[in-house]
């Protein structure tokens, strides 16, 4: 038995390489905090900038409001459009008010919408692989007319679609899904349809991938892996699907060290950690921070790619600063 106040047995977490924000959720982030200081409190958002509670806070605290619908926003008061994107719908009542708005929308998600338009103009149906629901795919289907794109969610869908010209058909995805599941349902979709067209490149985004893939290269190591992410943000439960699949027995989502199940680590020498896109590594340090309080702890790192992506800020929240530091970064 230990003494009293002595630790338990050393855990290693090893932590994955890379995790945690990526550059569309900073440059959300970002949006709102240039915004605050351009027009002053408060500055309003359509639906949380990105699936994190403990974000969404500390921009409530400089002045950020939080709506579901633009109806909630002030005539003169600016809004700001998630990092998920919005339907076409929401910009042009934006105008029509003659609200002032700033779109985050992350540019990959951008690059699907712009995908979706080309191929509608092209003639095709578009088949889009993703979770009903979830902003990202309400924004990309409300890109186009209601019908011009089918919602596609799992293999089992493929068989039961229902479309007028097998030969005329285009698919797009989510950018948050499993990597290895959209695979599965797009090869089911060219089983079916020979002729679908698909993107020039994957439309699940870099960071998605290199998220799961440091997962994967874990997983099989660790006897419980943690996911430090909100319950709504869908990369993070990607995360906690691809460590079980990926030889992990246990996988946790948690927002925070309080959310840890203790009860299931008991006995546990070796946990992965790793975060999902939208939750800042002050989260992750805490959970380390959490452990260390009950164990001596042994930090593992494993990178499995460095990550150097950096996306420009809307033009009407630059400064002069920043424009000064472009020019002499093109020089």
């Amino acid at each position: 038995m230990s003494e009293p106040g002595a630790k338990a047995a050393t855990v290693t977490i090893e932590l994955a390489t890379p995790r945690g924000f990526c550059a569309g959720v900073e440059r959300a982030i970002e949006i709102v905090e240039r915004a605050l200081e351009k027009f002053g409190a408060p500055v309003y958002v359509r639906h949380e900038i990105v699936h994190n509670r403990f974000v969404v806070e500390g921009l409530e605290a400089k002045g950020a409001v939080f709506v579901e619908e633009l109806d909630e926003v002030p005539n003169d008061a600016p809004v700001i459009f998630s990092a998920h994107g919005v339907p076409k719908s929401v910009p042009a009542e934006a105008e029509r008010r003659s609200l002032i708005y700033v779109d985050a929308t992350c540019p990959l998600v951008s690059k699907v919408h712009v995908e979706a338009e080309r191929h509608f103009k092209d003639g095709h149906h578009i088949l889009m692989i993703g979770h009903a629901g979830h902003p990202e795919v309400v924004g990309t289907m409300g890109q186009l007319p209601e019908g011009a794109i089918q919602l596609v969610e799992e293999v089992a869908d493929v068989e039961a679609l229902e479309v007028g010209d097998p030969e005329n058909l285009a698919y797009i995805t989510q950018t948050t899904l499993s990597v290895d599941d959209t695979a599965a349902v797009v090869e089911a979709l060219r089983q079916r349809f020979p002729h679908i067209r698909g993107p020039k490149k994957e439309d699940i985004c870099y960071a998605t991938t290199n998220r799961q893939q440091a997962v994967k290269d874990i997983a099989d190591r660790c006897e419980v892996l943690l996911v430090v992410g909100a319950p709504n943000s869908s990369n993070s439960q990607r995360l906690v699907e691809v460590a079980e699949k990926s030889g992990c027995p246990k996988a946790f989502l948690v927002q925070r060290a309080a959310d840890i199940p203790w009860a299931e680590l008991q006995g546990v020498t070796h946990v992965g950690l790793t975060a999902g896109a939208s939750a800042p590594e002050v989260l992750v340090q805490e959970v380390i921070e959490a452990f260390k309080q009950r164990h001596d702890v042994a930090i593992r790192l494993s990178e499995t790619v460095t990550e150097n992506v950096h996306f420009k800020l809307p033009r009407m929240l630059l400064t002069e600063d920043d424009d000064r530091r472009s020019r002499q970064g093109a020089a």
